[in-house]
């Protein structure tokens, strides 16, 4: 299986990519993003830009995106500080972007997308990120691929692997000892980057028989997968 990952350098995204260099199903890895990974593995390659959206329209890039299996879209950003303007550009413009061109290129695609628990499917809730994800989700469901909807609450970053986010590293830090206690009191509300890689790759080479994964459903997709 060939694959294709946005949003490599985020806590989600490393988790995912550590699984892809792991599982011997996956024989190329494509990571698309801003910056360098700083990674080297025989089957990882990269292509970087400092505007995905440009990247995803100009000439040429059509052939190197081009073959591929699975598209795990890691990519996003917190709504903190944000207005819904902004945070709609980066959560929904961009990835319908890159999903449309995509599910052109690449008629066979598998198209996980890591949305979140709450997201509000109806659009029209109070919670500006839940809204906008809700939209973004309803809309990649309407393209003619298959596409999975990840929606983890509480994920527990494995093997060395952090956010990049400032304000969730610090609540990591904060909380990190009491998932032990929170995954035996409340197994199904808790995942790791590690589940979440393995269910990835599981839902892309058999399917699910449902289109959104929550924690309960994440975390047996990548029981089954182990």
């Amino acid at each position: 299986m060939k694959v294709i990952i946005f949003g490599a350098t985020g806590m989600v995204g490393q988790g995912v990519l550590r699984e892809c260099l792991r599982d011997e199903t996956v024989r190329e890895v494509l990571v698309v993003g801003r910056t360098k990974l700083g990674v080297t593995h025989p089957k990882l390659r990269e292509i970087t830009h400092p505007d995905v959206a440009e990247l995803i329209t100009r000439p040429g890039t059509e052939e190197e995106l081009t073959g591929y299996d699975a598209c795990f879209y890691c990519l996003g950003v917190s709504s903190l500080g944000m207005s819904e303007e902004e945070y709609r550009r980066v959560t929904y413009d961009l990835t319908l972007t890159v999903a449309r061109a995509l599910s052109a290129w690449n008629p066979r695609l598998t198209f996980v997308y890591v949305s979140g628990q709450g997201t509000d499917s109806t659009e029209q809730g109070r919670v500006m990120w839940a809204r906008v994800k809700g939209r973004t989700e309803n809309h990649l469901l309407a393209l003619p691929m298959d596409t999975y909807l990840f929606r983890p609450g509480f994920i527990q970053p494995l093997h060395g692997i952090t956010s990049r986010t400032r304000l969730y590293r610090a609540g990591y830090a904060a909380l990190g000892f009491l998932y032990p206690l929170i995954n035996r009191l409340a197994p199904h509300q808790v995942t790791t980057t590690e589940r979440l890689g393995r269910a990835m790759i599981t839902v892309a080479t058999t399917g699910a028989p449902r289109r959104i994964l929550d924690n309960r459903q994440i975390n047996d997709t990548a029981t089954h997968s182990m």
